[in-house]
């Protein structure tokens, strides 16, 4: 192997480490590669910059502001009264129609900010139908990655595909050249669902109550005693703290001591500072006792939440979120969005201590006191791309449907879509038109427009397309190439596809999608030019297997956001997922050959 090939392995390699450990986020980690392949000399800095200027960023760009500008008119929001009455009669039936029709959505809108919209409207449709939400939000996710499946626009990965493509010399995708696969794989796939999916489906419907949901009782807080407090010179088993409050002391500290779950007997003195578990009310009752002063790190309100226009309220953190990555401390939710927390679900835990050091990643919910008139300014945020919060409560409601709107918008997309896949002019010019025409039409303003665009993805594609041109330049991808031909060629170019298709599938389970896409596309060329065959198949293969991401709640951004709101468990996704990917796995092993020859 020549050096180049050495770096680009060892790129590739941290790359992936760091996709798949979340130590960095995806965007940081793509402006890593293009800094690690340009000062090694593997690209020079206009190739490496390249990705940033390439027609499939720009073009995925435009596509999150069409998105945007399509959802911003809650024509999605409609579809939860629609289909509660249908789940509500037959689950079976509300679950076919309610996954086709995101299906399709998703073939022409992003499928993350459709999660990211649809995801308060599914939990109330959920409690409206006597659901659990947790019976709804994967199918939700699966819809939206199957639907994305099916058109050029649906998925950035679909770009990334094409953007490959055109730096190795061929013709870049068409705007329904993957439909036929795609229409089979949401089929297919809402089919499984239906019939078998849905009975794997946990169902944790939980407490209405969201302060039992989050088990406040587990509440941690600290007080300090001031002079005069009754409790001062007590022991604690006799202290009003414990015999009328019945709170549970587990830790003093006074002065430089520390005393770890104190005996019952150990007196107390002014100036002790006590950490304390309980539950919302007693702290309630706490803060109005003289001589005790109360210095929770979630800071909660004196007196009853609803008597102060307050409103407890679940934030689901998104995939393209600026909080993530932050300490909730680090967030300042009181100060930039008026929102007191006080808990946390991290994936399958509920976190009451040190509140303000957990650090926040995608799919994390946090239950926070918000005042109630603010709550409508908070929604306005979940249109952006770069929202940094989903409100999963009832109080918040949903955006109005703007009928006239909506006809202005899905006119233009329909627009775009018309003169892209007739050739009338490339996909990216299309939808720089159709974002010049929403801006015209004062449809968006061009703040709008930057704060729709999720620029972790954009920075992530760029990272992407540079890393697939290196491994193209320094001869990696053709090495790797020639040890699957070599290792799977006796049993013929099916089985060279079949083993393209598993590798980018296993691959996108841990790591992005649209990173998955770059690193094995390249392989996927290379493999065809080896074998003397068309590229097209193998291209599918890498396609649809990085979209089938069903087994783990990481490998695709529409899986984390929903992890939370529907308190699912690493094993549900593992459960419901596998048959789906072996299914997924088989068709595209049979039917991509016949649909794009060889």
């Amino acid at each position: 192997m020549s050096p180049h090939e050495w770096i680009v392995l060892a790129v590739m390699a941290l790359a992936i480490a760091l996709f798949i450990s979340e130590r960095l986020s995806i965007d940081l980690v793509a402006l890593l590669i293009i800094l690690l392949l340009v000062t090694t000399g593997v690209l020079t800095p206009k190739e490496g910059l390249a990705g940033f200027g390439d027609q499939a960023t720009l073009t995925v760009a435009f596509m999150f502001v069409l998105s945007s500008a399509l959802l911003g008119t809650g024509a999605v929001s409609t579809l939860g009264p629609r289909l509660s009455r249908h789940f509500r009669e037959s689950p079976m039936r509300g679950m076919l129609l309610f996954m086709l029709l995101v299906g399709g959505l998703s073939a022409f809108a992003n499928n993350t900010p459709i999660v990211a919209l649809l995801i308060p409207v599914v939990v109330q449709m959920a409690h409206t139908s006597g659901q659990a939400p947790s019976k709804l939000l994967i199918p939700l996710s699966y819809a939206t990655i199957m639907g994305g499946t099916i058109t050029l626009m649906g998925t950035s990965t679909n770009f990334v595909v094409s953007g490959v493509m055109t730096d190795s010399g061929l013709p870049a995708l068409t705007m329904f050249q993957q439909t036929p696969m795609g229409l089979v794989f949401l089929g297919a796939g809402v089919a499984y669902m239906v019939l078998i999916g849905r009975k794997l489906l946990p169902d944790r419907k939980g407490s209405k109550d969201l302060g039992e949901q989050f088990s406040m009782r587990g509440y941690v807080t600290d007080i300090e005693l001031l002079p005069g407090a009754p409790s001062i010179g007590r022991s604690i088993m006799n202290s009003a703290l414990v015999k009328e409050l019945e709170m549970d002391i587990i830790e003093i500290r006074r002065g430089e001591q520390l005393f770890t779950l104190p005996p019952g007997d150990m007196v107390l003195e002014a100036g002790d500072l006590l950490k304390v578990r309980c539950d919302v009310a007693q702290i309630r009752a706490l803060k109005d006792r003289a001589h005790i002063s109360v210095e929770p790190a979630l800071r909660l309100a004196n007196d009853d939440l609803k008597a102060r226009g307050t409103t407890l309220v679940e934030l689901v953190i998104t995939s393209s979120s600026p909080l993530e990555g932050l300490a909730l401390g680090e967030a300042d939710l009181i100060r930039t969005y008026r929102a007191v927390p006080l808990a946390v679900r991290h994936r399958e835990e509920i976190v009451h201590d040190r509140l303000h050091d957990t650090i926040l990643r995608s799919g994390d919910v946090i239950l926070a006191e918000v005042k109630t008139h603010f709550i409508k300014r908070l929604k306005q945020l979940e249109s952006t791309a770069d929202a940094p919060f989903v409100i999963l409560t009832e109080q918040s409601g949903v955006a109005e449907f703007d009928r006239r709107g909506f006809l202005w918008v899905a006119s233009i997309l329909i627009g775009v879509v018309l003169a892209s896949s007739l050739e009338l002019t490339s996909v990216v010019v299309a939808s720089l038109a159709g974002v010049v025409a929403l801006v015209i039409s004062r449809t968006l303003s061009m703040k709008q427009v930057y704060e729709a665009i999720d620029w972790k993805i954009f920075f992530l594609m760029a990272g992407a397309l540079s890393l697939g041109l290196a491994m193209q330049r320094s001869g990696l991808a053709d090495r790797i190439a020639a040890g699957v031909v070599e290792v799977l060629g006796p049993w013929g170019p099916v089985a060279i596809l079949s083993g393209i298709y598993l590798l980018t599938s296993l691959l996108t389970e841990v790591m992005s999608n649209t990173a998955t896409a770059a690193l094995v596309a390249p392989i996927a060329i290379s493999t065809a030019t080896t074998l003397g065959l068309q590229p097209t198949p193998f291209l599918m293969a890498v396609i649809f297997g990085a979209s089938a991401s069903f087994m783990t709640p990481i490998g695709y951004q529409t899986n984390t956001m929903i992890y939370g709101a529907g308190q699912y468990k690493a094993r549900d996704f593992l459960r419901v997922g596998w048959p789906l990917q072996l299914f997924f796995w088989i068709l595209a092993t049979l039917l991509i050959p016949v649909l794009y020859p060889f």
